[in-house]
């Protein structure tokens, strides 16, 4: 079974609606990680949950849309991965909740700031971490029964020296994100500002380096062989990430290159994204050396044609609704606070 031409359009438009999880409510996140170490007073503590106030919850429609689009158009691969990374699945989610829970509270409950506080951290935390583990089993390979089903330890399996890279390389990627918004949002006279850039270079620096050892680790260790018609591409996407890294870091403070920083640490989110569509393509979900069953992949996972087909037209209606929602969202409430 070959796979079809919507097939490997709906391959990638999902690490589409992913990258684009990735760069929005990947700052959310890192703005939550990075709460309790950049704030200092109740101000820019206050400050910092203003700055994703207007759009957090707006951009983890991204995650919502990505994860319909897969069990839409590759249904099994859905099924191994919800149900195989269940427990940790759940503490995502529980996660996220406590984000919103404690977003809304933080500023109408002011005797219990302490604990709303503390409730932002873990709740941006755990999401933070566990993805990047789960892309990392995901990309590395789970063992599978012969229907497809996870068949390893819950939870516990899923952790591996590599898993636990990938975690720290996703963690690191959305801190960086977030100092990056910092610094594009705090007054540039603020104590908050300077330790926001600050953070913005050592965690893209942190960054670099888990890059470059779970790049090595990947192709060296794990899959030296995998997906080898994209080799050049996947060069030339580890190029453009290190270079738009790079470029971040070397933009100057106390000007105007704050947004560009956070927008080329933007454009590396994305191609980090894509580098990793290209290093798995055409498998969706990949067997371990210990399976049963086979990786499941483009051809024996998508949906018929005509799914697709109807799915194609939605995107095309869908997604530039919610681009034009952020457009006006991101432009309402540009520049710096107060």
């Amino acid at each position: 079974m070959e796979a079809t031409v919507l097939g490997v359009i709906w391959y990638f438009l999902i690490f589409l609606l992913i990258a684009g999880y990735f760069i929005l409510d990947g700052f959310d996140l890192g703005v939550g990680v990075l709460y309790p170490f950049l704030g200092r007073t109740d101000g820019e503590r206050a400050l910092m949950r203003r700055s994703i106030g207007p759009v957090w919850d707006g951009n983890e429609v991204w995650l919502l849309t990505a994860g319909g689009a897969l069990f839409a158009a590759f249904a099994p691969a859905y099924a191994t991965t919800f149900s195989g990374f269940y427990l940790a699945i759940m503490l995502v989610l529980f996660g996220l909740i406590l984000r919103a829970v404690s977003l809304e509270f933080a500023h109408r409950d002011p005797k219990w700031i302490k604990l709303w506080s503390a409730c932002f951290f873990i709740g941006s935390l755990l999401p933070a971490l566990l993805m990047g583990v789960a892309v990392g089993n995901i990309y590395a390979g789970i063992p599978m029964d012969a229907n497809g089903d996870y068949s390893g330890v819950p939870l516990l399996g899923l952790v591996t020296p590599f898993t636990l890279l990938t975690g720290l390389l996703g963690l690191a990627m959305f801190c960086a994100a977030g100092a990056a918004w910092l610094a594009a949002k705090a007054p540039e006279d603020s104590e908050l500002y300077l330790r926001a850039v600050s953070a913005r270079r050592l965690m893209q620096l942190a960054s670099i380096a888990l890059f470059l050892v779970v790049s090595a680790y990947a192709h060296l260790i794990i899959h030296p062989d995998m997906a080898p018609e994209f080799t050049v591409l996947r060069g030339i996407l580890a190029v453009v990430f290190l270079a738009a890294m790079v470029a971040s870091l070397m933009m100057k403070p106390l000007g105007r290159g704050d947004t560009p920083a956070f927008l080329l640490q933007s454009v590396a989110a994305a191609v980090l994204v894509f580098l990793l569509a290209t290093s798995m393509f055409p498998n969706l979900v990949v067997a371990s050396a210990d399976s049963i069953g086979p990786s499941i992949t483009i051809a024996n996972a998508a949906s018929g044609d005509y799914t697709l087909a109807w799915m194609t037209g939605i995107a095309c209606v869908g997604v530039p609704l919610v681009l034009v929602y952020h457009f006006i969202i991101y432009r309402t409430f540009r520049g710096r606070l107060s």
